[in-house]
């Protein structure tokens, strides 16, 4: 049997286990083992175990994820995202569908001190959905827009993902942050318009409140001050020089954590959850890392990487072609793999094809960081499209009173907006480079 029919087999039956909901370390660990044993053998395989962990873990960059999720779970238990919600819906609730356009604008305000799409609709919903179900917005809006202002959590900077595609591709973070930051705030004008589109065919859907007078304006926006005092000391002190990204996570980890006591709302026991949750959430990260090495070490020696390189070049498609094949394909796999997984295991598979393709004349590292956009991009499209959308998921737990039929087609304007932004950033790779060249020379 060749090596790429083994390599076939290997994805065919991590999807066999994932189906059977095996999690997804151990669905990627085990067709990976399996293979790697195949193809090399028993002891290279306890070779190559032996140094793996070690080898993978003890990263230095990998310390930025701990921190950036202990700096969210201090934003979430702190409180924070209520005033940002009720800043936001002082400002756009007058209008029609302005409490949602409030909750996607507070969502891309929290992703800024969170890094975590899930985490972000979990926390914005409990403050958003009693607000707009009781100025009755309909189920469909309020559902789908929290599921997708959720996305912004791992597109506005810092993001998880981000930092994880970083680590794999060897990029410099800071730049990867630049590179998101006019995609975010392009993805949140976005949704914005998605949502005044649909509330004006759909009027009953989003009815405007009450106009808040400049007094409760002010006030609102006087709350907000931790946020963007945090956001100007993290990402103003990676772009100023004055720390790396791993000492910037931990600076606002820090304080995040004074914004949350000054607040007086982080209780003991929501200080110690703090520490839990991350502790839990980082475990499955690097298990996941782990079981997605065993995978692209089985996939390495099956030589399958190099045959789709190969083909690619030799099939005389258009570059740009090959990387909206590769974008579609993520899209489809979103359907079924949490992000993560889905960037673990397939980068080490596209980078050769992507490095081997001339796009705008990029240099490598332009076109690396290019490529990161996009692909968080489209991983964001798989958090709500159906079947899974994880987002959808979430939202809908916290609202039972919605069948899900109803959030799947909410997110149908969003989606548009998701598949509009990613063709400009296809085909203007400036969108995104542009800030970099300006941040980190």
């Amino acid at each position: 049997m060749s090596g790429v029919s083994i390599a076939l087999l290997l994805f065919g039956g991590m999807l066999a286990l994932m189906a059977l909901r095996v999690p997804i370390a151990l669905a990627m660990l085990v067709p990976g083992a399996v293979g790697y044993v195949a193809l090399s053998g028993w002891v290279p395989f306890t070779h190559f175990l032996k140094g793996l962990a070690w080898a993978r873990l003890a990263n230095y960059d990998l310390t930025v994820i701990p921190l950036f999720l202990l700096m969210g779970a201090f934003a979430t238990q702190g409180g924070l995202s209520r005033s940002l919600f009720a800043a936001a819906s002082s400002l756009v609730g007058h209008l029609r569908g302005g409490l949602a356009m409030a909750a996607v604008m507070a969502c891309a305000a929290f992703g800024s001190v969170c890094g975590s799409s899930v985490a972000t609709a979990a926390t914005m919903a409990k403050v958003a959905l009693p607000e707009m179900r009781r100025h009755h917005y309909s189920g469909r809006l309020a559902t789908a827009t929290l599921a997708a202002g959720g996305t912004l959590g791992i597109m506005i900077p810092p993001s998880v993902v981000l930092v994880i595609y970083g680590i794999l591709a060897q990029q410099n973070i800071a730049k990867l942050f630049a590179a998101a930051i006019i995609p975010g705030l392009i993805a949140t004008l976005g949704y914005c318009i998605a949502i005044a589109i649909y509330v004006r065919l759909n009027p009953e859907h989003g009815p405007p409140t009450e106009r808040a007078t400049f007094a409760k304006r002010a006030a609102a926006l006087k709350d907000v001050w931790p946020i963007a005092s945090i956001f100007l000391v993290v990402f103003g002190g990676i772009y100023g020089g004055w720390f790396t990204p791993t000492e910037a996570a931990a600076v606002g980890a820090a304080a995040t954590l004074m914004a949350a006591l000054l607040r007086r709302e982080l209780t003991w026991a929501g200080f110690l959850e703090c520490f839990y949750d991350t502790a839990v959430t980082t475990g499955m990260i690097f298990m996941i890392f782990l079981g997605a090495d065993i995978m692209n070490a089985a996939l390495a020696l099956s030589q399958f990487p190099a045959a789709l390189a190969s083909f690619v070049q030799n099939a005389g498609l258009a570059p740009l072609a090959v990387v909206a094949a590769i974008l579609v394909f993520y899209v489809i796999l979103g359907c079924v793999m949490d992000e993560l997984s889905m960037i673990l295991l397939t980068l080490p598979i596209f980078l050769p094809t992507l490095l081997g393709l001339d796009l705008f004349g990029l240099p490598v590292d332009a076109k690396l960081i290019w490529f990161g956009i996009l692909v968080l991009m489209v991983v964001e499209i798989g958090l709500i499209a159906p079947p899974v959308g994880l987002n959808v998921y979430v939202i809908n737990g916290l609202a039972k009173d919605v069948p899900i039929g109803e959030s799947y087609r909410g997110v149908v304007p969003f989606l548009i907006s998701d598949v509009i932004r990613t063709l400009l950033l296809l085909c203007f790779p400036a969108i995104s480079l542009w800030l970099v060249k300006v941040l980190v020379p």
